[in-house]
């Protein structure tokens, strides 16, 4: 007695052609929701921590002065000069605060905010407090020039939530995003023979036998 082999169904091409449009955008959206889950599952949750300095007139400086000093110093913080010595109270390289700090200004009040970024909210605070730290060191330096010195407006707290995307907005961002793809690709599609359509009949004209035969019917 001989074993017959067992055949496995394949799915051909011209079974997946007789599948309905609609299982292309669902299996695109469903795709792109396990991708976009699978990230943010996989990816580490980082925590912004951030400090704030005020610019304020020393002498006879004025105000407008003490705005303008303030955006300079918001450009000064993420330079070598400044990251430098704010390594040595955070306790990281260089390069971590460069990749991890950014500084914000505004046109209309004097101040800088000091953010940094981590996987760690402790780590994130220490940063942001060391940068602040060392901005106004320097700050301190130059005032006999500037007659503008910085005062330290709020220390960085430890957050308390994550600022990075939970993993339910990057599953349905990537739900969405395979979706979409989805669509585009069946508007892309190549159409079969046939699907054209057919163009428009001319108008006809009728013929002077005809038309003698419609007088006559008058």
């Amino acid at each position: 007695m001989t074993d017959t082999p067992i055949r496995q169904p394949r799915l051909s091409l011209a079974r997946l052609r007789e599948l309905p449009l609609w299982s292309v955008v669902a299996a695109g959206t469903l795709l792109g929701g396990l991708l976009g889950g699978s990230y943010g599952l996989l990816t580490p949750s980082t925590y912004t921590a951030t400090s704030y300095v005020i610019a304020v007139p020393a002498g006879k400086a004025s105000p407008d002065a003490a705005l303008g000093f303030a955006q300079a110093y918001g450009r000064v913080a993420t330079q070598l000069a400044v990251l430098g010595d704010a390594q040595v109270y955070a306790g990281v390289p260089v390069r971590t605060l460069q990749r991890s700090v950014r500084t914000a200004t505004s046109p209309d009040a004097p101040m800088v905010a000091v953010s940094a970024t981590s996987s760690r909210p402790g780590l994130a605070v220490d940063m942001a407090n060391a940068v602040t730290r060392s901005l106004t060191r320097h700050a301190d330096d130059t005032r006999g020039n500037t007659h503008v010195r910085l005062v330290q407006f709020s220390r960085a707290v430890e957050p308390s939530e994550p600022t990075s995307a939970s993993t339910a907005v990057t599953g349905l961002v990537g739900a969405s995003a395979g979706g979409l793809l989805g669509g585009l690709a069946l508007l892309a599609r190549p159409r079969r023979k046939g699907q054209e359509d057919d163009p428009a009949p001319a108008p006809s004209v009728p013929s002077p036998a005809a038309a003698a035969d419609v007088r006559g019917q008058r």
